[in-house]
């Protein structure tokens, strides 16, 4: 029987036979009560095939649409928002599809059908999208996450983007434009500078030995990829010997860390799933903020940048701590697309923006960097 045989059959199964088509369709003479069949009459008719089927039991073959609309339904009853996009996220996951070909693909078999189910169950019990997914999307880049890495959210996509403008606009007189992240995660940051700035040197700084688990999975497969190799190092920004081989060296330095005042309600993915220690900055969520603060003193060059990412209400906080600081200059906040207050930059004082730099180090060659 075929699939669309099984899907509209109904609650028996007759044998394959001409025999109701013939009593149907004979005499047009005859009257509409003569054709139709008793109501004791055990002959299937065109109504059977369509209509009847097992109360409570869906298809077991349905098209991707329905399969969409009953996860979403199922997504919307638990409260996950937006419904519908992570349903046909869902169901594409399933088929082994993109999202945009979810129209033509083919029917759910009973074991995708079976696998969806299991998703739902578990997303409406607020596992996040991307870990039942097991990919999250950053900038031009999917990136592996799961269990013991923060899952890279769309707003530091803002970061990264002044991060990739600051390196492309320094011009070195020799050697690669030099870019560290501190509290790189997943290497989302990292990832997105080396894919989009290729004549960089990356170094991505991650301190969980979870996290440089995903760290170094991501880079091994955007090298695998043909993205330039970018340089983990497993290290922890308050330690203040942290790549003190670069100091004064730094072009840009770049940092999504962990800002959270403790305390705060979040919600149940980020409570429930993404490590603590990757999510809360101490009582008022500047303590691991403070620390990169000093590491970009004595890593960046003199004109060199700092980005750093922080909570909705550090939009005074943390240009007040640079500025309180002494050594920066050209200190700006920076609003997300809902308008809130995301992320502070900075210059290192030391000299003229336009002109000559060297790196603070013997030997090494005068730089410049474009205007900012």
């Amino acid at each position: 029987m075929s699939a669309r045989a099984r899907r509209n059959a109904s609650t028996w199964s007759p044998t394959r036979s001409s025999q109701p088509t013939q009593n149907l369709q004979r005499k047009r003479g005859r009257s509409r009560a003569e054709t139709r069949p008793r109501r004791d009459d055990p002959r299937p008719t065109s109504h059977d095939y369509v209509v009847n089927r097992i109360p409570g039991h869906p298809p077991e073959s349905p098209r991707p649409s329905a399969a969409v609309a009953e996860a979403a339904s199922a997504l919307a009853a638990a409260g996950v928002e937006p419904a519908r996009t992570e349903a046909e996220l869902l169901v594409a996951h399933v088929l082994g599809v993109s999202r945009a070909a979810l129209a033509l693909a083919g029917p759910l078999d009973p074991a995708q059908v079976a696998r969806l189910r299991e998703l739902v169950a578990r997303r409406r019990r607020r596992e996040p999208l991307q870990h039942l997914l097991g990919s999250a999307a950053f900038r031009y880049l999917e990136l592996s996450v799961g269990p013991g890495v923060f899952v890279p959210r769309p707003e530091t996509e803002l970061l990264a983007g002044w991060g990739v403008a600051q390196a492309r606009a320094v011009r070195p007189a020799t050697g690669p434009v030099l870019v560290v992240d501190l509290c790189s995660g997943s290497g989302a940051i990292a990832l997105a500078v080396a894919g989009e700035v290729r004549r960089a040197r990356v170094i991505a700084v991650e301190r969980s030995a979870a996290a440089l688990t995903w760290l170094r999975r991501n880079a091994a497969a955007r090298a695998r990829a043909g993205d330039p190799p970018i340089e983990v190092v497993a290290g922890d920004v308050a330690d203040p010997k942290l790549l003190a081989e670069l100091s004064g060296r730094v072009d840009v330095l770049l940092c999504n860390p962990p800002y959270v005042p403790e305390g705060t309600a979040v919600a149940p993915e980020v409570a429930g799933y993404d490590p603590a220690e990757a999510v809360f900055g101490g009582p008022d969520g500047l303590a691991v903020i403070r620390h990169v603060v000093t590491r970009a003193v004595r890593l960046l060059r003199p004109g060199g940048v700092l980005g750093i990412e922080h909570d909705d209400t550090h939009g005074a906080a943390v240009p007040d701590l640079l500025r309180a600081d002494g050594r920066f200059t050209d200190v700006a906040d920076h609003r997300d697309l809902a308008g809130r207050p995301r992320f502070t930059t900075a210059r290192r004082d030391g000299a003229d923006p336009g002109a000559d730099h060297t790196r603070g180090t013997a030997g090494h060659r005068a730089w410049q960097t474009g205007s900012s």
